[in-house]
């Protein structure tokens, strides 16, 4: 049994491996990619989950604690206290936005060097012949592929720490009235 399960535990490590020896060098530019985008996403998830609670509760306190609510200087104390949460809510989401798009980018570079691997193969021997097309064709693919599935993989976590950010700050504009 723990055979099995060492051997079930290095799958994934074999399939990268795999992929990485067949997709080219562009493939591990596209993990580092997803793995950057990834952190990012479980960051955020801490942040909203752990640490926002914390600080909303600190802010309405402090908001309540003040003995003037209803000033022009009191109204912009407010608009500040909720941009800072709204700062800190949107903290790292340009960067997550421009990994999403940058993972298929990549792959097509390893689609356009894979394909140009294809055409020098076909000029060396001087006609089109399957087996010297097939290496290139499959390190194209494999690069458009792996450029995808992290793009997708990561669209849903942008749209919903976007819109969790936008809802998130009417709340707590809610909770501060003056």
């Amino acid at each position: 049994m723990p055979e099995a399960l060492a051997e079930a535990l290095r799958w994934p490590q074999l399939v990268m491996s795999d992929l990485i020896a067949q997709g080219g060098p562009w493939v591990v530019w596209i993990f580092l990619c997803g793995f950057v985008m990834w952190t990012l996403v479980i960051e955020r998830w801490w942040y909203f989950a752990r640490v926002l609670p914390q600080q909303s509760r600190e802010t309405l306190a402090a908001w309540q604690a003040r003995s003037d609510q209803r000033s022009w200087c009191a109204q912009q104390i407010r608009r500040a206290m909720i941009s800072r949460l709204n700062n800190a809510m949107s903290a790292n989401m340009p960067l997550l936005r421009v990994l999403v798009p940058l993972s298929p980018l990549l792959g097509l570079i390893g689609t356009v060097s894979g394909m140009l691997a294809v055409f020098d193969s076909m000029a060396l021997r001087g006609a089109a012949d399957a087996r010297s097309m097939a290496s290139g064709v499959s390190e194209a693919m494999i690069c458009t592929l792996t450029g995808l599935a992290v793009s997708i993989s990561g669209l849903y976590p942008v749209y919903y720490f976007g819109a969790r950010t936008r809802v998130e700050t009417e709340l707590i504009a809610d909770k501060l009235v003056y």
